[in-house]
């Protein structure tokens, strides 16, 4: 009989965790299954998945970008705004995770275009890469208009809670910056409540306000149409303690 205080696992071992999203859209172009063909495999961080790293060994940050702060995107999207750190920001390395494969395929294009080379990309749940990632190995970390999942009952489903903020603040650096963007008035509310517990501290410029993007940011597809909604953009920033 099993116990039911055992935690639930996947058949590999995983530990059992709940996805909400979507994982495909209905079509992926022939020169984008291309790219998932060809170009993903070469730009893996190493070994993140439960079936090639069982016992959950740390990746090699410094045999992937040798010499370089890594940061880390969570949800990338269409990948815009990593090709644009990336190129502003040419001596890191960048990280992105990004479960959604048609977005994985979209940065893959992007990628080729773009022609930089200090990127890793993993095609799956930004959690089992918090698993592998050494202690204190990110130097900042983006959190880009995520899924809003806009019902008081969905919040729990949203990223900035303790088991998203707690691994995430693990593997940060003393000192590293965490940025939100969200034009969700009530994620807001929830990361500001939340994001100081795990712990990270608040920065605030005086300069500027909660609407006051950084000076290195680029206005995403996300933002666009927010902005063409009526939305309104906010910006966060938090340093890990």
């Amino acid at each position: 009989m099993t116990d039911p205080n055992t935690p639930k696992t996947h058949p590999n071992g995983a530990p059992w965790r709940n996805f909400y999203g979507r994982l495909r859209g209905k079509t992926i172009r022939a020169s984008q299954n291309e790219y998932l063909d060809e170009d993903l495999g070469p730009l893996s961080p190493g070994a993140v998945s439960w079936e090639e790293n069982p016992d959950r060994n740390p990746l090699d940050l410094d045999a992937l970008f040798p010499g370089r702060e890594v940061w880390l995107e969570i949800g990338f999207g269409g990948g815009e705004h990593m090709i644009h750190m990336a190129r502003t920001h040419p001596d890191i390395g960048l990280i992105g995770a990004e479960p959604f494969i048609n977005g994985v395929a979209m940065l893959l294009g992007k990628i080729r275009r773009a022609e930089v080379t200090n990127l890793a990309v993993h095609p799956g749940d930004v959690r089992d890469l918090f698993d592998v990632l050494p202690e204190g190995s990110i130097s900042r970390a983006f959190l880009n208009y995520p899924d809003p999942w806009p019902k008081n009952r969905h919040h729990r489903r949203r990223f900035v809670t303790q088991d998203h903020l707690v691994p995430l603040a693990r593997v940060m650096k003393p000192g590293a910056e965490f940025r939100v963007a969200t034009d969700i008035e009530s994620y807001v509310v929830q990361t500001l409540r939340e994001v100081p517990v795990a712990p990270f501290d608040r920065i605030i410029d005086a300069t500027a306000d909660i609407h006051t993007p950084w000076a290195d940011w680029i206005s995403t597809r996300y933002e666009q149409k927010a902005l063409r909604e009526g939305r309104v953009p906010h910006y966060m920033t938090f340093r890990r303690q």
